[in-house]
């Protein structure tokens, strides 16, 4: 009998086309598997086809509300790959549904079809935060260990990139404001891990097959508090912007108003995720369930986000060196 090689094996991508998404479709294709995206609006998924040889990658439509869709998805697949996940409720695209129901639904299908899981959740998931979000993440999690318990989960703090929507964000936010806020003081630490070692991450489980039944936690090499973030965004960007100190409480009732912009900036349940630190925790560092557990070396921050932020430096800056 002939042994299954990585062009045999067809691996089954729920949000493929996301920002995570694209970036382990690129990981995955480079090791020549053949690749299943299952996305909402497949048409809007074309731009995927280059990264991969013709035929290698194909979309076809699923939406995690309709189990039967997802089924139809996970059919045939030897591994599914769970990375959907939501930063904000809009209409009928709430936490609950998309985390939690949503999840369990892809892992059942999995459980269905024998094949093997990698999820992707948060650092912060727990049943008791105060963030609905990170409620729904630690839901999804707990319904894909009862469904595939060998499924690898991974839990990245916040993930940078040239696309991303943090360092982006604030880096947009800093051209038209006088001031950035500083949410709880700016106290909070965070530690960015590059998208690219996420997606080499969840390749390199794919294909060695380890790591089941364990819950990794994906950060950077630099641990920072919100301030030193911003302060680094401002550096980057070349800008002279005032940090404003935030209560909690004032933050969430100014992020209640921002809520209804179509893409808000910052909302209420963002506030209550920014209660608590988003880094590794002790216990995945000494038991290797990191990237360096993995044979990663994280990449820095500082050594990637000023090829993308420098966009947003204001014209003429490099002449002048002068801050807007």
């Amino acid at each position: 009998m002939a042994l299954q090689t990585n062009s045999d094996t067809l691996i089954t991508i729920f949000g493929g086309s996301g920002f995570l998404g694209r970036h382990v479709v690129r990981a995955l294709a480079k090791r020549r598997y053949r690749i299943r995206v299952a996305v909402r609006r497949p048409e809007l998924a074309g731009f995927l086809q280059p990264l991969g040889t013709v035929g290698q990658i194909h979309a076809v439509q699923a939406n995690l509300r309709y189990p039967a869709s997802v089924e139809a998805a996970v059919r045939d697949a030897s591994v599914v790959i769970n990375l959907v996940g939501i930063l904000f409720e809009r209409g009928r695209q709430r936490f609950e549904t998309v985390q939690h129901f949503g999840a369990e639904q892809v892992a059942l299908a999995a459980s269905a079809y024998g094949a093997r899981m990698v999820h992707v959740s948060a650092i912060g998931a727990e049943e008791n935060s105060p963030s609905l979000y990170a409620q729904a993440k630690a839901r999804g999690e707990r319904a894909v260990r009862a469904a595939v318990p060998g499924a690898v989960i991974l839990r990245p703090s916040v993930v940078f990139g040239p696309e991303d929507d943090f360092f982006n964000r604030f880096a947009s936010l800093a051209r038209f404001l006088p001031a950035l806020p500083l949410i709880g003081g700016g106290h909070t630490r965070l530690q960015p891990v590059f998208v690219g070692d996420v997606a080499e991450a969840i390749a390199g489980l794919v294909e060695s097959g380890a790591g089941g039944g364990k819950t990794y936690e994906l950060g950077g090499p630099e641990v920072r508090s919100l301030r030193e973030i911003m302060e680094y965004i401002l550096a980057v960007t070349e800008r002279s912007r005032m940090l404003l100190p935030l209560p909690f409480g004032l933050a969430k009732i100014q992020a209640w108003f921002l809520q209804f912009l179509p893409k808000p900036p910052l909302t209420p349940d963002q506030v209550e995720l920014l209660r608590s630190d988003n880094v590794v925790s002790e216990a995945a560092i000494r038991e290797g369930r990191t990237l360096q557990g993995l044979g990663i070396t994280p990449a820095s921050y500082e050594a990637i986000v000023p090829s993308y932020l420098w966009r947003f430096r204001r014209a003429g800056q490099f002449r002048t060196g002068r801050f807007a």
